[in-house]
């Protein structure tokens, strides 16, 4: 048992009295508390748009800046500051962190944010935020936009002084596309990053066939496709990952055998395997050469550089074969490396192992339910309007009566009264003309008018009918999402074996 003194009377205490409490209880309280914290508040992801709370906050916050991508770069000190200060209540390191692996092409099949400056490399940090520059990505526009057409829930922030989006609208699967790693109390998530056209092609079939299996998906996402490219080995660990949420696959470097100088043949490496840098391959090469755990190694040459990409160029002593030395490298250096798949993520609060099906299910539904409450904020819009526009074709076919009765009326809630009456108006609409300059109500066109008029009703009218069918609903996702990918699809970038 243990004491402590008490921070404050609770309902039928007195401050300063002593408590006593049991300290395994208190150990568990307090360790179950924190878990929690870094699970649904820092560590895993959201199932539907893929990020975790600092990620949403950053690009939620950028696109309340204006940062979009037609706009200029600012300061990531700027933009660090902005979030730390109204959404997440941590560090600005892990802020600034957050941010910069978003805008890193090495680590981000797409990139959300479009960074100026010395944002790191697989071997180097990044320079310091107060001499970087930040915006928002094309892809990031993708994630924020509708945001403020009622298409998520808002939440109040740390202090709650403010609102921010418990998830964005994501118009494309982003966990799948862009991957995530983390690490909880207790679990952790470690997702492959994958091809967006292909990703895209295989939410499209099961938004089309609910009951496709994930070896018909697979057809689509064949595997990974990581932003560094290389080869990828071992599709029975692919299905398992797929299938289950968990498994485990070799990813290995993209190499050419050939003449490296006028008299010897080499071997380059022109890509390597996920989250791997050059730097780190050269230096563990050269331990195993030292340690004489490989031969046949004259020289090793990193000429990587940011305009030509990775190169790093092995010399191959005369009498060696480069193919042996190759499968010996493949074996004891990272040249190929394993990649572990545990798909974590959160869905409906909860932390979940998600196999390849799961995951696209969780997004599609999140993308219906945008769309059914896109559609209802805009059909509400849109008659909101209508009512104002049909308001305003009465009121002009007599504006000097509407002047009259204005001209007449003792105050405003008279000559709102005398013009409800006079051209059987709504309140809403009365009080619109009664709001509007003279000027404009003169110098509006009747035609006009009746073409806006007519333009809503068609607008409405699809909107009703998008939204009492879920067969259109469901085809709707899919042409947004082949929009998506039309626009932001890449070739594929890792070879499968």
């Amino acid at each position: 048992m243990a004491k402590r003194e008490s921070k404050g009377p609770k309902p039928g205490e007195f401050a300063g009295k002593i408590v006593d409490i049991d300290v395994s209880n208190e150990l568990s309280e307090s360790f179950l508390e924190y878990a929690y914290s870094v699970i649904y508040s820092r560590a895993l992801p959201d199932a539907r748009d893929g990020l975790k709370p600092v990620q949403r906050r950053i690009l939620h916050q950028m696109s309340e800046m204006g940062l979009r991508p037609e706009r200029g770069h600012v300061k990531s000190a700027r933009v660090v500051g902005e979030v730390m200060g109204k959404l997440h209540p941590h560090g600005d390191g892990a802020i600034y962190d957050a941010l910069v692996r978003m805008a890193q092409p090495f680590s981000m099949r797409l990139p959300q944010i479009d960074g100026h400056g010395n944002f790191g490399s697989l071997d180097a940090g990044p320079a310091a935020m107060r001499y970087t520059e930040a915006r928002l990505a094309p892809a990031a526009q993708m994630m924020v936009d509708e945001v403020d057409e009622d298409t998520v829930d808002f939440g109040a922030n740390y202090d709650g002084q403010i609102l921010e989006p418990s998830v964005l609208p994501a118009a494309f699967p982003n966990l799948l596309v862009n991957g995530a790693t983390g690490i909880a109390v207790g679990m952790a998530t470690n997702m492959a990053p994958h091809n967006l056209a292909e990703v895209i092609s295989a939410a499209i079939h099961l938004i089309e066939n609910p009951n496709a299996t994930v070896k018909q998906l697979m057809k689509h996402i064949p595997g990974p496709d990581f932003p560094t490219g290389g080869s990828l080995i071992g599709k029975e660990g692919l299905l398992e990952a797929y299938q289950s949420g968990k498994g485990a696959f070799k990813v290995r470097a993209k190499s050419e055998i050939g003449k490296v100088s006028a008299r010897k043949q080499g071997i380059t490496i022109t890509e390597l395997p996920f989250n791997i840098g050059p730097e780190k391959i050269v230096e563990r090469i050269s331990d195993l050469v030292k340690g004489k755990k490989i031969q046949g190694i004259s020289d090793i040459i990193d000429l990587t550089d940011g305009q030509n990409g990775t190169k790093v160029v092995i010399e191959v002593k005369n009498g060696f074969e480069p193919e042996k030395v190759l499968e010996n490298l493949y074996r004891l250096s990272p040249i190929e490396d394993a990649f572990s798949i545990n798909a974590v993520a959160l869905v409906g609060g909860k932390p979940r192992t998600l196999g390849l099906k799961e995951l696209l299910q969780v997004f599609i539904d999140h993308r219906i339910d945008v769309v059914t409450r896109r559609s209802k904020f805009r059909k509400a819009k849109a008659s909101d309007r209508l009512n104002l526009v049909d308001g305003l074709l009465k009121a002009i076919l007599d504006i000097d009566k509407v002047v009259k009765i204005v001209r007449g009326s003792e105050d405003a809630a008279s000559a709102k009264a005398a013009l409800i009456k006079a051209f059987k108006l709504t309140d809403e609409q009365a009080t619109h003309i009664l709001d509007m300059p003279l000027r404009r109500l003169t110098k509006m066109s009747k035609v006009e008018l009746e073409t806006e008029q007519k333009s809503l009703k068609s607008e409405i009218s699809n909107l009703t009918a998008l939204l009492k069918s879920d067969e259109a609903l469901r085809k709707k996702v899919s042409e947004e999402l082949k929009e998506v990918s039309a626009k932001f699809a890449t070739p594929r970038r890792t070879v499968i074996l």
